[in-house]
């Protein structure tokens, strides 16, 4: 084949195991033949409304089969494939498409409803597709054409366009908690090599059906086991969205072998009446990333009986930095592993030279999975690939025996009175405690510390009112200038679509938090309390 990018994997599927289940979604069950004619179709659709090498298809929806489509259809094109978030605002929605440069775009059924204020906003889109039928007729006179009628007239021609390893793949924007999002550009060499390094790190077999249930519009829902196990020839069950009960029932039914998680949906899961009687058998493993596991959590995971494998990894890398072995998995509990097979890994001091043991640096990584760099942003680019590593602004340590610890985000770091604070370990102990739901921990000015933490917690209807009970319970797990400072309660934490605390958006709300008394009032299940400062 001259093809050597993702767009040639449903033919090879074709070719040698045309028969086995490739998707599962809502009942219904493809094949690899049935899906690599779906994928030439789409191609021919795309083609047909004029898209090329090069040129770039936005996909905006919650998860779909339409998503793994379009993108192999795109490798086929040699177009590249813009997945967006399925959650973000029209404002958010018109930047992505305007700076990508995208000239089509498929939208979801709830997605759809943007398009009246898109089709204005973004000109240069020529074609716009929406995947499940439109709704009524004012849509369809806008000119949103209907992706399945698309399929039904198109032909299932074969076409072997020359795209090598090093063409793009795709641009996924990052979440852009801070400013605007980066286009993350990934070749059909990352999108290789990952899946190769998924694939020997989770063990997942030709007959692996795994769960689709994290955003296939980001990195870890679309690459952590959906598209290897597409690969070697595997089934991918698609979940539109995440509901804990729903989930656990489709882990049952579809017997399912593994899946990508977040640490908030394995908690949410976990918390259901029916987890502890569910029967998991085929569950073999659970891929954790995104954020820290808490310990708890770990725990309850294991007692069912399978393995929790936690793993590092970010957008730019496809996104798999290391994993832990499951043969580890309780014996380093807490780690995030080492570096999957063909990625390499240091932490390093501020001044560039390598990190001692268990001292804690800024993770950097290199391999054939790092991103190409970001879409139409040389200067961002240089900042953080330097000398064929990337920079990931994360704090981590390596053990003795090279297992990484992410301790947190350099820029969540808390400095308080020269101590370094890392508010994932701080998160940990207090998710420990009993009434405690969620927990963040952030950073506020301090006039005699320079910065000290305060603590936002969800807690349980009846947990401890009182933030002198949960100050005394850390003074006993943690030395006392990690103890936030300041605790508020809070009905929800914000976060992003994969689960993540939006941490800049609770900078933003406590931001004068540094410049009130440090005996502060705190809202508790509708009563106002004071809350003490644990001293130092």
């Amino acid at each position: 084949m001259h093809n050597a990018g993702l767009g040639s994997w449903p033919e090879r599927r074709l070719m040698m195991t045309p028969e086995r289940d490739a998707i599962w979604f809502e009942g219904t069950t493809v094949s690899h033949g049935e899906f690599a004619f779906r994928v030439r179709r789409v191609a021919a659709a795309l083609a047909g409304l004029g898209v090329g090498p090069g040129d770039r298809v936005a996909w905006f929806s919650a998860n779909h089969p339409s998503a793994l489509e379009t993108l192999y259809a795109c490798g086929q094109l040699g177009a590249i494939w813009v997945p967006v978030n399925a959650r973000l605002t029209s404002d958010e929605v018109e930047y992505i498409l305007t700076h990508s440069g995208a000239s089509a775009v498929v939208l979801g059924a709830e997605q759809a409803v943007h398009a009246g204020d898109l089709l204005q906003r973004a000109p240069a889109v020529r074609s716009w597709i929406t995947i499940e039928p439109p709704g009524g007729h004012a849509t369809a006179a806008r000119g949103i054409l209907s992706y399945e009628r698309l399929l039904g007239e198109a032909q299932a021609v074969p076409r072997d366009e020359p795209v090598s390893l090093d063409d793009p793949c795709l641009i996924m924007y990052t979440s852009g908690t801070t400013g605007r999002p980066k286009g993350a550009v990934l070749t059909h060499g990352n999108m290789t090599w990952n899946a190769v390094n998924q694939l020997l790190g989770f063990d997942l077999t030709p007959e692996e059906r795994t769960l689709a249930l994290a955003p296939l519009f980001h990195i870890g829902g679309l690459n952590g086991t959906v598209n290897p196990t597409l690969l070697r020839g595997g089934c991918a069950v698609i979940v539109r969205r995440f509901d804990p009960a729903a989930t656990l029932d489709i882990i049952v039914q579809q017997r399912i072998n593994s899946f990508f998680a977040v640490p908030a949906m394995l908690d949410a899961m976990a918390r259901e009446p029916g987890f502890a009687t569910a029967d998991l058998s085929a569950l073999r493993t659970v891929a954790a990333a995104g954020a820290p596991l808490p310990l708890p959590t770990l725990r309850t995971w294991l007692a069912r009986g399978m393995t929790v494998q936690q793993a590092y990894g970010m957008t730019e890398a496809a996104p798999g930095c290391t994993v832990l072995d499951s043969a580890d998995a309780e014996r380093k509990a807490g780690s995030a592993g080492k570096p999957v097979f063909f990625t390499d890994l240091q932490v390093i001091r501020p001044d560039g030279t390598g990190a001692a043991p268990d001292e804690v640096g800024e993770v950097i990584v290199s391999g054939p999975n790092i991103m190409a760099g970001y879409w139409q942003e040389p200067g961002r680019t240089a900042e953080v690939l330097v000398d064929g590593w990337y920079h990931t602004g994360d704090a981590g340590s390596l053990d003795t025996e090279g297992f990484l610890y992410i301790r947190d985000r350099y820029k969540d770091m808390i400095i308080s009175g020269g101590e370094n604070v890392y508010p994932a370990e701080v998160e940990s102990a207090l998710l420990e405690l009993p009434g405690v739901l969620e927990a963040a921990v952030i950073g506020v000015p301090d006039e005699q510390w320079g910065e000290v933490g305060l603590a936002i917690l969800v807690t349980s209807p009846d947990g401890p009112g009182d933030p002198g009970v949960f100050t005394a319970a850390l003074r006993e797990r943690l030395a006392g200038f990690k103890v936030p400072r300041h605790f508020r309660f809070a009905a929800a934490l914000p976060k992003t679509a994969t689960g993540k605390i939006r941490k800049a958006d609770l900078r933003a709300q406590f931001s004068d938090l540094g410049t009130q008394s440090a005996v502060l009032e705190v809202e508790h299940c509708g009563r106002r309390e004071p809350a003490d400062g644990a001293s130092r």
